[in-house]
C-alpha cells in the first residue's frame, strides 16, 4: 500500500518514543511505501486533493549511524492515489492546521482512508469535547473572564489552569486557592479576558501518575503511566514525567465504552485518553502517543503489539474502503 503521513519534519521526531516514527517503520517494515509532508504541501484543485511529499525511509539510530530518515525528491501525489492518509500533525490546533483539515476533506472515501478523519479532528477539541460526558471527569469550567476562573479554583481550595491549545503539558499551571500568582496567571492564559482558557478540578492522585490510554476504534488496547518529577506538576513525558508499565482497569474500560460510539462516529480510529483517579481529563485525537512506551514495557511481541494492531486496522479500513 501507499502511505502519506502529515507530521511534524521527520528529522525533528524522536524515534524512541514517537508513534508516528513506529507508524512509518511498521508500514515500512510491511513493504508499505512511505511518503510524508507538512501541513503547507497540501493543496487542493476544485475538488481533488494533492501533496507535495518526499519519499522516506526510517531507521533506528546507531552508535555509527545516529540518523534516523532519509527523504527523497519532492513528487506530487493526489489523496486519491494513496491508500492511507495518516494526519499526524501535532498540535496547536490553530488556522493552519484546521485548513488542512478542510483540504484532507478533498478526498475520494471509496478510495482512500484518512485517519484520523479530518471532520472528526475539527469537532473532537482534545479539551473540551468530551465535556458532553462530564461525569466522566473532574469539575471543570472554561471562561475568557479571569475572575470566572480565579472563583473557580478558589471555591475548590486547589486547581489547574490550562490553556486550550497547546500539548505536551506546555501552558499547564497549579494553584492553591491563596497563590498569589494565580489571578496574574489567569490574566495571562486568557490574554486579560480576549480568549477562553480552562479551569480544572486538581485531582490528588495527579502525584502518583496520569494514564494515557491509547483506544483503537473506541477499544483501548494498552497504557502507560506517566509519573511526574518530583518537581513538577506536569505529567508529560515531554516534560520529563516516567514512563511505567500500567493496565487497562475497569475505569478506563468504562470511560472508553462511553465515548466510543462517539469516536466511530467521528472517524477518529486513533486516540489517547488521558485518566488520573479514574477521571477523564483529555481525549487526544491529533498525534496521540504512548505506543512504543506500552509496546516496550509490555514487552509486547509480533500482532500483539500495539504498533502492530494500529497498521493492520488502517490496512482492513483501506481494503473495505476500496471494496476489496
Amino acid at each position: 500500500m501507499r502511505f502519506l503521513t502529515v507530521m511534524d519534519p521527520l528529522p525533528s521526531v524522536n524515534p524512541a518514543t514517537d508513534t508516528t516514527f513506529a507508524i512509518l517503520e511498521e508500514a515500512q517494515a510491511r513493504g508499505h511505501e512511505n511518503l510524508v509532508c507538512g501541513l503547507t504541501d497540501l493543496r487542493c484543485e476544485g475538488r481533488r486533493g494533492f501533496a507535495r511529499a518526499r519519499p522516506a525511509t526510517v531507521r533506528r539510530p546507531s552508535a555509527d549511524d545516529p540518523s534516523h530518515a532519509a527523504v527523497g525528491a519532492v513528487v506530487d501525489v493526489a489523496f486519491d492515489d494513496v491508500d492511507v492518509v495518516w494526519m499526524r500533525k501535532d498540535p496547536p490546533v490553530d488556522d493552519a492546521y484546521l485548513s488542512a483539515c478542510l483540504l484532507l476533506d478533498r478526498h475520494d472515501r471509496s478510495r482512500t482512508v484518512v485517519l484520523n478523519d479530518p471532520i472528526g479532528l475539527r469537532v473532537a477539541h482534545e479539551k473540551l469535547w468530551a465535556l458532553f460526558a462530564d461525569d466522566l471527569g473532574p469539575a471543570t469550567m472554561v471562561s475568557s473572564s479571569p475572575r470566572d476562573l480565579v472563583a473557580f479554583v478558589r471555591a475548590r481550595g486547589r486547581g489547574v489552569l490550562k490553556p486550550l491549545h497547546l500539548m505536551g503539558g506546555i501552558g499547564v499551571l497549579a494553584f492553591s486557592a491563596d497563590d498569589q500568582n494565580l489571578r496574574s496567571a489567569a490574566d495571562l492564559l486568557t490574554e486579560d479576558g480576549r480568549r477562553p482558557a480552562l479551569a480544572q478540578e486538581y485531582l490528588p492522585e495527579a502525584r502518583h501518575g496520569d494514564k494515557r490510554v491509547i483506544v483503537l476504534d473506541g477499544e483501548p488496547v494498552g497504557a502507560v503511566l506517566r509519573v511526574p518529577r518530583n518537581d513538577e506538576v506536569r505529567a508529560n513525558l515531554h516534560a520529563g514525567a516516567a514512563a511505567v508499565r500500567a493496565e487497562v482497569d475497569e475505569h478506563d474500560r468504562r470511560i472508553c465504552a462511553r465515548l466510543a460510539p462517539h469516536l466511530r462516529e467521528l472517524g477518529l480510529y486513533l486516540a489517547g485518553i488521558d485518566v488520573i483517579g479514574g477521571k477523564l481529563t483529555e481525549v487526544n485525537v491529533t498525534s496521540p502517543t504512548g505506543v512504543q512506551q506500552i509496546d516496550r514495557l509490555d514487552a509486547r511481541a509480533g500482532p500483539d503489539r500495539v504498533i502492530a494492531r494500529i497498521v493492520d486496522g488502517a490496512e482492513r479500513k483501506a481494503r473495505r474502503a476500496r471494496g476489496e
